[in-house]
C-alpha cells in the first residue's frame, strides 16, 4: 500500500477532535449516496417508461406505413407483391383508416375506425394477444352477415356499456350526396371482441372491423388507405423506406413510427436530461460537503503536514493524500448509491408496488428497466464531482510552509 493511500485512511478513521468534521464527512457521504441512488432510480423509470411505450405503439401500430399520395391506394395487391421480397420486410398487411362515432343505447364516442385484413395483421400487429374476449377470426367469420363484426378496446366498451354480442351503431361522416342532402353513413355491428393495449389512449378511442366491412360501410370499393410493414429490425425502418421509395416510385410515400410518434419521444428524452442534471445538482451539493471537510482537515493537521514534509515528502504526494481522501469519501458514497438505487428498482421491477392512473398516463404500472450504460454514466459523474471537489483543498495542503507550520510549536 502506498504510503499516501495509508495516511488518507488513517485521517478517515481518526477520532477527531472535531466531531463536526467527522460529521461532515458523513453527511458528504450520505449526500453522493443519495444523489446516486435517486439518478438510479429516475434514468431506470424514464428508461422503463421509453421502452413500455414503444411496445405498446408497436404492439398496436406497425413500424411503417405505405401510403399512396393524395389517394386511397387500388392496387394494393400488386404493392404488396412488388416490395415483399425487400430485405428486412418480415410481413405487410392492408390497412383501411377512418374517423367515426360509435353509439350504444347509453353513450356516444367519437373513435377510429380501422379495417384490418384477419388474415394477415395479426403477423404485423399485436391484436391478438391484447384481446380479453372475443377473436381476431370472428371478424372474418361476421364479415358476410347482417351485422359485420367490430372489436371495441376495453375502456371504450366501458363507456358505452357494451359487452360481448351486443349491437352499436358505426357513424362515419364521411357520405355520398344525395337529392335531400348528404345524411351520414351508419351501419350496426356486432362486438365480437374487446381487447386491452395497455394505452389508455388506444383502448377509449380504437375500433377494428374487417377490410371487407370497411370498405363497403365507407364505399370504397378495393381501394385502402395504405399498407402496414412489419420488419426485423424497427432501429432500420428508414433504411428499409428508403428501398421501398425505390421500387414503389415517387407516387407512394412512407411514414415511420419515428416519424409518428417524434414528440413523444423528443419529449420524454428531454425530461431525461433535464432529471439527468436537476439530480446531478444533488450530487454537487455533496461536493461542496466534501470540500468543507477536506478544508477543515487540513486546518486540523497543518503540523502532521510539516512534519511529512520536513521527512522529505513531496508537494505532490501531500496532494495525492487530500486528493484520495476526498475520493474515498465520493467512491464509498457512489457505491452505496448504486447499490440502494439497484435494490430500489429491483423491487420496484418485480413487485410494482406503484401505480399510476391510466386516464392521465400512457400506462398503469410505474415501469422501471435498468441499463448498464446509466450505471457507468452516473458512477462517472459523480467520481468525477467529488475528484474536482478535492482539487482546492489538497492545492492548499500542498503549498503548505512547514518551517512556518512548526515555528510555534
Amino acid at each position: 500500500m502506498r504510503y499516501e493511500f495509508f495516511i488518507s485512511l488513517r485521517y478517515l478513521k481518526a477520532k477527531r477532535k472535531q466531531i463536526f468534521i467527522s460529521l461532515i464527512t458523513i453527511l458528504s457521504m450520505a449526500g453522493v449516496a443519495l444523489g446516486v441512488m435517486a439518478l438510479i432510480v429516475v434514468l431506470s423509470v424514464m428508461t422503463g417508461f421509453v421502452e413500455d411505450l414503444k411496445v405498446k405503439i408497436l404492439g398496436t401500430n406497425a413500424p411503417l406505413v405505405i401510403l399512396h399520395h393524395g389517394a386511397p391506394m387500388r392496387e394494393y395487391g400488386e404493392v404488396i407483391n412488388k416490395i415483399q421480397g425487400i430485405e428486412g420486410i418480415v410481413s405487410l398487411t392492408p390497412f383501411i383508416f377512418s374517423q367515426a362515432m360509435v353509439t350504444s343505447e347509453t353513450n356516444v364516442h367519437g373513435i377510429v375506425l380501422r379495417g384490418i385484413d384477419p388474415q394477415t395483421a395479426g403477423k404485423v400487429i399485436n391484436i391478438e394477444d391484447t384481446l380479453k374476449k372475443g377473436s381476431l377470426g370472428n371478424l372474418k367469420k361476421e364479415e358476410d352477415s347482417a351485422y359485420p363484426g367490430v372489436l371495441l378496446g376495453k375502456e371504450l366498451a366501458q363507456n358505452l356499456g357494451v359487452l360481448l354480442d351486443d349491437l352499436v351503431v358505426v357513424v362515419s361522416p364521411l357520405a355520398a350526396l344525395a337529392p335531400m342532402g348528404t345524411p351520414p353513413l351508419m351501419k350496426k355491428f356486432k362486438v365480437v371482441g374487446i381487447f386491452d393495449s395497455g394505452m389508455y389512449e388506444y383502448d377509449t378511442s380504437l375500433a377494428y372491423i374487417s377490410i371487407r366491412s370497411a370498405q363497403k360501410f365507407l364505399a370504397m370499393g378495393d381501394a385502402v388507405t395504405g399498407i402496414e410493414v412489419k420488419v426485423r429490425d424497427i432501429y432500420d425502418v428508414k433504411n428499409i423506406a428508403k428501398r421501398i421509395q425505390m421500387k414503389l416510385g415517387f407516387s407512394y410515400g412512407t411514414k415511420d413510427w419515428m416519424q409518428m410518434n417524434r414528440s413523444l419521444f423528443a419529449a420524454l428524452k428531454l425530461e431525461r436530461i433535464a432529471m439527468f442534471i436537476i439530480l446531478v445538482l444533488i450530487v454537487l451539493v455533496a461536493a461542496f460537503g466534501i470540500v468543507s471537510s477536506l478544508i477543515m482537515v487540513v486546518m486540523e493537521k497543518t503540523k502532521d503536514i510539516a512534519i511529512l514534509k520536513s521527512m522529505g515528502a513531496t508537494a505532490k504526494s501531500i496532494r495525492r493524500i487530500f486528493v484520495l481522501e476526498g475520493l474515498i469519501i465520493g467512491v464509498t458514497g457512489t457505491i452505496v448509491g448504486l447499490i440502494a438505487g439497484y435494490i430500489i428498482c429491483y423491487l420496484l421491477a418485480k413487485y410494482q408496488f406503484i401505480t399510476l392512473p391510466s386516464d392521465i398516463y400512457y400506462i398503469s404500472r410505474l415501469p422501471v428497466k435498468m441499463k448498464l450504460i446509466d450505471f457507468i454514466l452516473v458512477a462517472s459523474a459523480a467520481i468525477g464531482i467529488s475528484f474536482l471537489a478535492t482539487i482546492y483543498p489538497s492545492w492548499q495542503a500542498a503549498k503548505l510552509d512547514p518551517a512556518e507550520a512548526l515555528r510555534y510549536e
